[in-house]
Parts: C-alpha cells; structure tokens; sequence
C-alpha cells in the first residue's frame, strides 16, 4: 500500500498507476477542498492519505452506517483525505439500482456529515457508488459483488486494494466470511491488500470471543482484521498518550506514590428504548465495560511504549490488562443494578423491567460498577473503579485521576473539610477537554482556601473541529494503521477479566437492586466506594 500526504506532488486526478496498488508509486491528489498541493512536503503536520481502494459496508441499510460510517466516509472526502481512486458499495436485501443507492447514501450524508455539502466533492465521490442486493447465503450476490469491485479496479483504478465493512450481527460474521473466502474476495496475494472491520460486540464471552477470532482468522490474517471500538477514535482518548507522555508535568507523579485512586465513568441518562430485546442478557458490563472502559484503563494505566508503533502500544496494553485483577470476594468488589421508573428529565419514564420487549423477570443489569487492582509497582494499592449505566443523571464519559492529600497541618480544619482531593479529569464526552481541580486562596485577609477547577476545552483550544471517530478509524483501516484497534489478545484478556463477575452475577440471580432514573446508580455502588472511603464524584 502506498500512502502519501497532502503536500504530495499531483498526479493525474484518475488515481490509476503502476500495477500492484499496494506497492507501486503511486500519489494520488485527494478528493476535496482539503487538498493544497502547493503545501511544503517537509511539513511534518501532513495527513496521510491512501492510496486507491475500494470500501464495501455490509449492514448498509442499517443506522449505523445511516449515521455514522457514510457520513463519515464523505467527510473523509471532504477534508481531501481520499484518493479520487475510491469506490463506495453497499451491499444488502434492498432492490436498488447504483443510482438509488447513491441517493440513499446523499441523503444520509446531507442529514449527518459533519462538514459542510460540496457539490463538487459530492460529485467526484458518487462517481464510484456501487450497490449489490442479495443476501449473506446467496452465491450469486457474492459473485456480483466480485464482478462490481473488478469493474471499480478496471474504471476507478482501485487496484484490487478491498476493505470490507461487517457492520453485522456478530452471529453472521461466520456465513460472510466465508462468502468472501469462496468468492476470492479475500485472497490477498502482496500486491493489493484485503482488509475486514467488526464491529463490537467481540463475542459475549471468552470462549465466544476465542471461536469468533478463529472464524474471522481463518479467512484473513491478523494484521487485516480491525476490530472497531470507536471509544478508541475520540480525539480525547488519544490525547491520554499525548497528556501523560508529552509532558513532564504528569508522569513523575503517574504512580502510587501521589494517586489515590482513578474513576473512569460512562454515564447515559437514556434508557435502553428499542433495544429492549438486544440488551436483555448483554448488560452494563457486557456492553460497555469490557470494551470501551477497559481499553480507557489500559490507556491510563500502562507503561510509557517504546514508540507509539501498533505493536509496542499492544504490547504495554496487554501488559496492564494482564495485571488488573478484582479483588474478591467478588460481592464487595462489584455492583450492579437496574433503573426503575420514575421521573426524569420532567417526564415519567418507564423502568427497565417494564420497557417494551423485555422479560419482567431478566436478571440484566443496565448499571455496573467494578473495583479493580493492578499488580505492578506503579499501581501497587491503587483501585481503579469503573462504572457504567443508563438512566442516570446526566450523559457523560469522564477518566478521573484523583490525587493523595496534602499535608494538612497548616491550614485551618474548617478549610480541609471543605476541600477535596487534587483531581485530574479527561473528558471524553461530550464536552471534550480537560479540567483540574485544586485547593486555592479565597481573596481577604486570613488563610482561608478553596476549591478551584481549571479547565481546557478541545473546542475554546483548537479552532478545528475535533473529527468523528469513525473518520479517525475507516482512514486507518484504508492506511492499513492499527493502533486503535484491538487485537484478539486485547479481547480476551478483556474477556477474562469479566467473566468470573458476570458468572458470580450469574450464580447470585434475581431480583436485581433497583435505582432511581436520574440518580447515579443503586446503593450497593456507593457502598462499594464507602467501604473504601471513598466516593464516586458527581461529573
């Protein structure tokens, strides 16, 4: 593959080039505005973009890729970061012609996109829409899709360079690949690459995880699957690695010699709605926190990598993953709980139990909280308390690094119970940032001191506007650049963490402990942090 950068010397605007598209020299001039090639090359801020491909999205029809993955493909081209050697194709049940498909795909790009519409952009894009109908077990769909991508490589110069999109249930992952397997749409043979994507959820267990990675794997190598967790493209979490190592100011303290403790929180104030029958039997854990909020942890706690290459940033990841254990017994180290109804947000709202689709009797938790230790020397003593839930009080994911005291002696007692702890917060969403928060003096005479907060928004900072994550992670699937994503040994390291609670969970049974819509979780969550003496803080 050949990737080039936006100051790259223009070629001619078909993209097409030497044969062998993964190797040849290939600099294609990107689609859109974005592109200036009168920029400096030795500008080290250049974006890479790729070099000609084809992306095919399975599940076209669905929201996701309403929303989320065409939308974001058109930003892409937007902001000059697609080679005009680019082909677009859906694929599902509906029967549309190209010409259809591609109006579907402008209006979902007019209503979501994060950029403003372009005709001309638009117009260069669409060029290389495509449509296939027919279903996952149809031979012949699947045959089509082959002749609709030789055609791209033939009139769009794509170069057999192929990225499939498998925004489908995980239980048909096996029939598609397999599909792409006996088609030859996977064959890679070291002049073009063949790449898939999943989406999450990465099996419901180990054992589940394992089988789906050697269904997966047995079609495509490992350094051609990308397992999506779109936490990992937000801007945000990827500033931890630039916060903690690009500055001096906070890896000296990084230990547990000056922190107290760490919450990593994601809270929805929405309840499960129409996914009643999706979300029975998954659940807080299953679905948030063995992805998102263990890939946060990993950020947070590993070791300074070598280089922020793919294979040394896995490396320390596993690491941590590896040393976080939960501290048994299991029923002091956990929690979870239900949202009952109530009012919230000034309307009376329907409990979890009660929601359309759901068993009255399910033992699903849609709130999770877990204690967890790291065996290493840094983190020795330090917990790190994860939670998760919907219906609680406001929308918000947030890491905070909450700090030892200081000495106290000199200040007055009335002044100390009115402090808290040094914290560092990473907000994550939805107002994307930094704050700290530290002890200062009230103005007047005398000693008196205060909490005070710092605060740095991405939005007041930057005058671009930070990217979606799916922008971020379908160009680093089209880069072949995998830092993002997880590996298998990720997932099931992941996997392995949780298992023994949802089993305990399991083993316990129902009822499970109901909470308030609109409060932060059931008793039992702030018992866990009281044993501790501790509290979660409010975000």
């Amino acid at each position: 593959m050949t990737d080039t950068e936006v100051g790259a010397a223009p070629v001619a605007p078909t993209g097409v080039g030497p044969a062998g598209g993964a190797g040849g020299a290939v600099q294609p001039v990107p689609i859109g505005p974005g592109a200036n090639p009168l920029r400096d090359p030795s500008d080290q801020r250049l974006t890479r973009i790729p070099g000609p491909n084809a992306m095919t999205f399975f599940g076209v029809t669905g929201d996701l890729a309403r929303k989320k993955l065409l939308p974001a493909v058109y930003d892409l081209a937007n902001r000059g970061l697609l080679p005009p050697g680019f082909g677009l194709v859906g694929f599902g049940r509906r029967d549309w012609t190209h010409e259809q498909f591609a109006d579907v795909v402008r209006e979902a790009v007019q209503q979501h996109a994060r950029t403003a519409f372009r005709e001309s952009v638009w117009r260069q894009l669409s060029e290389g829409i495509r449509f296939v109908q027919g279903d996952f077990d149809d031979d012949a769909a699947f045959d089509r899709l082959a002749e609709v991508l030789d055609e791209l490589d033939r009139t769009r110069g794509t170069m057999g360079n192929h990225a499939f999109y498998l925004s489908i249930p995980p239980n048909a992952f096996p029939l598609v690949t397999q599909q792409l397997k006996r088609s030859g749409l996977a064959e890679d043979d070291g002049d073009r690459w063949r790449r898939v994507v999943i989406e999450k959820p990465f099996g419901h267990d180990l054992a589940s995880a394992r089988e789906l990675n050697a269904v997966v794997e047995s079609v495509f190598p490992p350094d051609s699957v990308f397992r999506i967790d779109h936490y990992l493209g937000k801007e945000t979490v990827q500033n931890i690695l630039a916060l903690r190592f690009a500055n001096a100011l906070w890896e000296p303290i990084w230990n547990a010699n000056h922190i107290d403790h760490v919450q990593i929180t994601m809270a929805e104030d929405i309840g499960v709605g129409g996914r009643a029958g999706y979300y029975d039997g998954i659940g807080a854990a299953r679905d948030v926190i063995q992805n998102h909020l263990l890939q946060l942890f990993a950020l947070t706690a590993m070791e300074e990598p070598v280089s922020f290459d793919v294979a040394d940033l896995r490396v320390e990841k596993e690491k941590v993953l590896r040393a976080a254990r939960v501290p048994l017994p299991l029923d002091e180290s956990t929690a979870r709980g239900q949202y009952a109804a109530g009012w919230h947000g000034g309307a009376l709202v329907k409990g979890f139990l009660e929601e359309e689709g759901m068993r009255p009797d399910s033992g699903t938790e849609t709130y999770a909280a877990v204690r967890l230790e790291v065996d290493t020397r840094r983190w020795a003593g330090v917990p790190f308390y994860l939670r998760a839930g919907k219906r609680l009080g406001r929308r918000v994911t947030e890491i905070a690094i909450v700090f030892k005291r200081a000495s106290q002696y000199l200040f007055d007692a009335s002044d100390m119970r009115t402090m808290s702890e040094n914290a560092l917060v990473i907000r994550v969403q939805p107002d994307e940032g930094v704050s700290m928060r530290f002890g200062s003096k009230v103005p007047g005479p005398g000693m008196h001191v205060r909490d005070v907060t710092m605060d740095f928004g991405y939005g007041h900072a930057f005058t671009e506007e930070s990217p979606e994550a799916y922008e971020r992670l379908i160009l680093d699937v089209l880069l072949g650049d995998p830092p993002l994503f997880p590996r298998h040994e990720e997932v099931e390291l992941s996997w392995k963490i949780l298992d023994p609670i949802e089993e305990h969970w399991e083993a316990q049974g129902g009822p499970v402990e109901q909470y308030q819509p609109g409060s932060w979780g059931p008793r039992s969550a702030h018992e866990l942090l009281a044993r501790d003496g501790r509290h979660w803080r409010r975000p």
